[in-house]
């Protein structure tokens, strides 16, 4: 059913969208702590008030869902049912559910849901569909009565009768109800891979505010009004003024006609200009007091409305900020299901959920919070026999924190896992072409950890559907920069890793310090200068080839503004005489600084961020725009980008030189016996710009392999006369194959069958039952 009345549908997305979030933190609570009796009672109101709602709205699927719900917690509130990690299961898959049924009504789409299935499930029918289902001659399936839990009640439970023989006869519609064939090797919802958080979770369209929070802005609304009168007022004070300089201009045309016939010796017309003078006299008093009392009025109106002004806006963004335990709570089961599936032990804490952020962060951080669980979850925690090995608890620790600064909101990511290999991200950076080997010389522990967050990084030696393709941190970093936010990780060795990322708590405006270079004003973010200070020619000396000073007794790279935004020919002081002091800025991100030499420092001011066009998304060292008081457009300037663009100075000529090695066309030896898929796989391959050699089985392709120079391998396992195993396996016997990215493409997909891959040697394991030609294209890309 969908929901065509606007408002009731933007109601019931909003707030059922909050019961399932709590009703999935309830019942990883209770896989936990099994015995607590409140969060049983919480997650019993929860689904109780979904299924209100959706009974109100006709949406009977989700109502009989949720009952079903209501009788298996009833059981165990009775203490007929344990709760157990399988009975978690069965609920999480009936949240899984509900939560589509609930986009498809709000969105009108078709629910990929099979509400049959699902009851058997939560019932207790066996999780294979086969077990539950009976198939008739004519290839449609009926199911059989759902298998009861054992220990489910059937007493009433003080529900009312009626209501519960109403949806009884429902469900008994739809149990006898026949249905189309479909495929139960992997079912809709029992078996479907987990969608990525950022498909799961919509974007915010509504807030919910709290009455007092709307009664301080109307309250401030009725301030505005109030000086909006008060400033009416003053207009028509202004009007007076007017009329008065009116009479007062006619009078003196009089006073000049006058005096004019005196000149001219016209009786009684020095009487007249007496007149006249005091009345001039008399006029210029009044208009020297009415300016003075419109001046003082301006004043105080103007201060009372920046006062208003600044306490509306303040009440405004505080509409928009949402505590980031609306980001943070969705993630606890994805962590829990993902370390099951990996065999790992892993507790997940979370802490600062009520620190508060714009909304608009909230929807951008999903996806790199998300990527940061996944990379320390498959590289960084141990299996629990290593840990224990290691002296570890069997059970990891992850912690997902939040907390807000002076000027910044900080989201950290920590795990006690093996933490960051600098020799392992050294060999991968010089095999990837990120850096060279005489680079990291110059570089700090910091500064080759950071290569992780480099395009195509993967120190994952096995590409699986997990990790290994090098999207992961990339796009951590790639979100974090549209929100003009810093990332920084720190590790040491068997202790763990911690990922800071730091963002404004408010998108809209950012406080600045307003520099002048080269006749052009720029903006930079106060909370990104440690520093300012007067630098002298005799304070600069050279190391490593780079212009430096001292601070705080560290040598810090030095450059002029000027020069790293391309305005102007290299020079390194400003326009100026040569002994004389020039403005120097120390620019700190995270452990990075860098001094920025400008020609004047005008102002710090707090500025409106105008929204980028598409031409402008991703400028190099600009993160920004605003317009100043003065009508002026000014830049904003990105000290992330101003500070890499420094560092990447010494390797620009090497990174040219590979992207002109990756321009060459690359040759794949494709080994399929099936000609149907090999005639597939032949033209995505080729469509992506690879010529393609193909082999029959593995045989063929061993003796075709001395023929000439592969740049790769792609290979069946099952295949005549030699598998792809046996296959690898006698590649790598050759050491002038060592370094030949060997990828299996196989419908072996299983853990161990995953094992086996890697020990014979292959670089990447995809199985055919979620293969994508992405995922083979971009792991090509990602090996070779």
């Amino acid at each position: 059913m969908f929901i065509d009345d606007d408002e009731l549908r933007d109601i019931f997305k909003a707030t059922s969208e909050e019961h399932l979030q709590q009703m999935e933190a309830n019942v990883l609570h209770l896989e936990k702590y099994p015995d607590d009796s409140a969060t049983l009672e919480n997650l019993l109101r929860e689904i109780h008030s979904l299924k209100g709602d959706a009974n109100m709205l006709g949406i009977k699927d989700i109502g009989t869902l949720a009952h079903q719900f209501e009788d298996i917690l009833g059981s165990v509130k009775r203490g007929e049912t344990v709760y157990s990690t399988e009975l978690s299961d069965r609920l999480y898959q009936g949240l899984d559910a509900m939560g589509q049924l609930v986009h498809a009504a709000v969105t009108g789409e078709t629910a990929e849901t099979n509400v049959i299935h699902v009851m058997a499930y939560l019932m207790g029918a066996p999780k294979e569909p086969e077990q539950a289902i009976e198939h008739e001659n004519n290839g449609k399936a009926i199911l059989l009565e759902p298998v009861q839990l054992a220990t489910l009640s059937t007493r009433e439970d003080e529900r009312d009768i009626e209501e519960r023989d109403a949806e009884q006869r429902d469900i008994e519609t739809w149990q006898h109800r026949d249905l189309e064939p479909f495929q139960y090797a992997t079912p809709s919802l029992l078996h479907a891979p987990k969608a990525s958080l950022s498909t799961s979770v919509h974007r915010i369209n509504t807030i919910r505010v709290e009455t007092a929070k709307l009664d301080t802005l109307m309250t401030q609304a009725g301030e505005l009004t109030v000086t909006k009168t008060r400033i009416n007022h003053r207009l028509v004070d202004i009007e007076e003024l007017l009329t008065l300089w009116e009479d007062w201009n006619r009078d003196a045309f009089s006073h000049r006609t006058a005096w004019y016939e005196g000149q001219r010796g016209v009786k009684g017309q020095f009487s007249s200009g007496q007149g006249s003078q005091q009345r001039h006299q008399e006029r210029l008093e009044q208009v020297g007091q009415r300016l003075n009392q419109l001046r003082q009025a301006a004043y105080e109106d103007s201060s009372r409305l920046e006062s208003v002004v600044t306490e509306l806006e303040a009440g405004i963004q505080a509409l928009c900020l949402l505590p980031l335990s609306t980001l943070f709570q969705p993630f606890a089961r994805m962590v829990r299901d993902l370390a099951r599936q990996e065999g790992k032990a892993i507790e997940l804490v979370i802490e600062g959920g009520d620190t508060r952020a714009d909304k608009r962060i909230l929807e951008e951080m999903k996806d790199p919070l998300m990527h940061l669980l996944r990379n320390a979850i498959d590289h960084g925690i141990e299996l629990p026999d290593e840990r224990e090995h290691l002296g570890k608890p069997r059970t990891a620790t992850l912690y997902l924190r939040g907390y807000q600064t002076a000027t910044n909101i900080v989201i950290e990511v920590s795990d006690d896992g093996c933490g960051l290999m600098i020799e392992t991200i050294k060999q991968t950076a010089v095999q990837r072409g990120v850096c060279r080997p005489d680079d990291f010389a110059k570089m700090s522990d910091r500064q080759i950890q950071a290569l992780i967050f480099a395009p195509g990084f993967s120190t994952r030696s096995l590409i699986t559907e997990v990790s290994g393709r090098g999207v992961g941190l990339d796009v951590v970093k790639t979100n974090v920069d549209r929100l003009k936010g810093t990332i920084q990780v720190e590790s040491r060795p068997n202790v763990g890793s911690t990922f800071q990322i730091q963002l404004r708590p408010t998108l809209a405006t950012a406080h600045v310090l307003l520099v002048v270079v080269e006749g052009v004003s720029y903006a930079i973010p106060v909370e990104f200068i440690e520093t300012s200070l007067l630098m002298q020619p005799s304070d600069l000396f050279t190391i490593e080839g780079q212009t430096a000073f001292l601070f705080a007794q560290q040598p810090i790279s030095i450059v002029k503004l000027a020069n790293l935004l391309e305005l102007k020919a290299p020079s390194l002081v400003p326009k100026a005489a040569p002994q004389a002091s020039f403005p120097c800025i120390i620019l700190k991100v995270g452990e990075e600084r860098l001094g920025l030499l400008v020609d004047a420092l005008v102002d710090e001011q707090d500025v409106v961020l105008k929204a980028q066009s598409q031409l402008l998304q991703r400028v190099r060292n600009v993160s920004g725009a605003t317009i100043l008081g003065t009508g002026e457009v000014c830049m904003v300037l990105n000290p992330t980008d101003l500070i890499a663009s420094v560092q990447k100075r010494t390797i620009v000529d090497h990174a040219q030189t590979s992207m002109q090695a990756a321009n060459q066309k690359q040759v794949v030896l494709l080994v399929e016996d099936s000609i149907a898929i090999r005639t597939q796989e032949k033209r995505i391959l080729e469509s992506a710009g690879y010529e393609i050699i193909t082999a029959v089985d593995g045989l063929d392709a061993l003796n075709k392999l001395p023929t000439r120079t592969f740049d790769a391998i792609v290979s069946d396992v099952q295949m005549p006369n030699l598998d792809g195993l046996t296959l690898t396996a006698k590649v790598r016997q050759h050491k002038e194959y060592n370094e030949l990215p060997i990828i299996l493409v196989t419908s072996l997909a299983s853990d161990e069958d995953k094992r086996r891959g890697a020990e014979a040697g292959a670089n990447a394991y995809i199985p055919k039952g979620s293969f994508d030609q992405t995922v083979l294209i971009e792991t090509l890309k990602r090996l070779v």
